[in-house]
């Protein structure tokens, strides 16, 4: 379920909640089945955000220089690494 979908459904649990009238199906609370769908939806959507939360990540960066005892170059050596999963 994503950010909007979550929308959606709040704002449509809202108007089955609050504007729609108790007696217009008699086999069916819409005021319940309202809050149903607000509860989803606010559900829906923590869940949503918290999955695009952005997740720290942790970045190695590491340099070594040696000498080659040969030719008496300098070698440099990057590397870098992420440390996340």
């Amino acid at each position: 379920m994503r950010i909007g979908s979550s929308i959606v459904l709040i704002a449509l649990g809202a108007i089955l909640a609050f504007a729609v009238a108790d007696n217009l199906v008699n086999f069916i609370d819409l005021t319940l089945v309202g809050y149903i769908l607000m509860g989803v939806g606010i559900l829906g959507l923590i869940v949503s955000l918290l999955m695009n939360a952005p997740r720290s990540q942790r970045r190695v960066s590491e340099s070594r220089t040696v000498q080659d005892p040969n030719t008496g170059e300098q070698i440099t050596r990057n590397e870098t690494r992420d440390g996340g999963i």
